[in-house]
């Protein structure tokens, strides 16, 4: 009886070793399954964390790049649209060479000319990887690190990382922290901090592929855009700014009031959209830092689903995935799609570092770097 008893005994803790053991499958409401983000890369723990505020929106956030992987918003008929272009697994992300879906972008978003800067007159290589310069942070940016993550509570998330003194050429130990908070009027709040021990340069945004109607297969042609600016900063061939600050005034980048994407994209008789193979440019906001003034809105006349973008930053760079291919597998297997998605990238302006009179990006020990941006979702019935 007792050897009897034993082995039923041990049979049931095998059970339960094994139960304990195997992965669970747990599926947030966008449709991801948390276990295909939980594995270690480079040593590091990764996860998906989930956010949701009280009117049941949902922000899906890795710490593997700090990315925004779903945010799930209601439409025009209430029913709810992942409005975010990107992957069902970590796995996914890490195969795609140089993607940047979602992610946090630094040290340096944007360019950086012929991959060198020069700060109290010492000069700084860095990784050429786009054209001949730095793109996003170089080869090794922050959407390739794997950040720190703290969840706070249902609605907040703290992402912490230390960039050494040296990563990509660039100086200082940085210690930076990226909070990402779903406020309960449908907001997501991205406030940015760093700290450096020498002087160095900082320029971090976010790189969210948004697509309106939450349909991978739609384009992004007939959603309307605003930009509050009357300025762009035009780029040569090489898609670096050339340093002059032009007016937006008689040209097709002129977004003050709303206009569908796709009007004027594919008119390359005009140079700035054959250099940028159509809009990849960015937008001398006029909030003037204000970050209760609306940088730039976009909205879907399918879904009626609005976002307004708001920043404490100069800048706005609006891209319009004219170099998605389709290539590319995301979600449920669909392809993500040429112009399928929409990138509204607050910044300092690319290559400020080399550009001395466009707002610096320097940052010294002793001082603090912060900066807001708000990406807020509506429905417009």
């Amino acid at each position: 009886m007792k050897k009897t008893c034993l082995a039923v005994l041990t049979v049931l803790l095998l059970a339960v070793s094994c139960t304990e053991k195997a992965p669970v499958s747990q599926l947030t409401e966008s449709g991801l399954d948390k276990k295909n983000f939980e594995t270690e890369v480079n040593g590091k723990k990764v996860g998906l964390f989930v956010l949701k505020n009280t009117n049941g929106m949902e922000v899906c956030v890795t710490n593997y790049g700090g990315r925004i992987v779903s945010v799930l918003v209601p439409d025009k008929d209430g029913n709810k649209k992942d409005v975010v272009i990107g992957f069902d697994s970590i796995q996914d992300y890490i195969n795609v060479p140089g993607n940047n879906y979602g992610a946090a972008i630094g040290r340096y978003g944007n360019r950086i000319g012929n991959g060198t800067f020069e700060l109290d007159g010492v000069k700084y290589d860095l990784p050429k990887n786009n054209f001949g310069h730095t793109l996003h942070g170089g080869d090794k940016g922050f959407h390739t690190v794997v950040f720190d993550a703290n969840q706070i509570d249902d609605k907040t998330i703290e992402l912490t990382y230390l960039s050494k003194d040296g990563e990509e050429g660039f100086p200082g130990n940085l210690k930076t922290k990226i909070t990402y908070t779903l406020k309960d009027d449908n907001a997501i709040d991205i406030k940015y901090e760093a700290e450096t021990d020498k002087p160095t340069v900082v320029n971090l945004t976010n790189h969210t592929y948004f697509n309106m109607d939450g349909d991978p297969d739609s384009k992004n042609t007939d959603w309307l855009l605003m930009l509050n600016a009357d300025n762009y900063t035009p780029v040569d061939s090489t898609f670096m700014t050339t340093g002059e600050i032009l007016p937006v005034e008689g040209t097709d980048m002129d977004f003050r009031t709303p206009t569908a994407i796709g009007a004027r994209i594919d008119n390359y008789d005009f140079v700035q959209l054959k250099n940028g193979k159509g809009y990849d440019h960015n937008w001398v906001l006029n909030t003037g830092g204000d970050i209760n003034k609306i940088a730039a809105t976009l909205e879907s006349t399918k879904t009626g689903i609005v976002l307004e973008t708001y920043t404490t930053e100069p800048g706005l760079q609006f891209y319009a995935g004219n170099f998605m291919d389709g290539k590319d597998k995301g979600k449920k297997g669909k392809a993500n799609q040429h112009r399928a998605a929409v990138c509204l990238e607050t910044q300092k302006y690319p290559d400020t570092p080399n550009k001395k009179d466009w707002p610096s990006a320097t940052l010294r020990p002793g001082e603090k770097y912060t900066s807001e941006t708000i990406y807020k979702f509506s429905v417009k019935k």
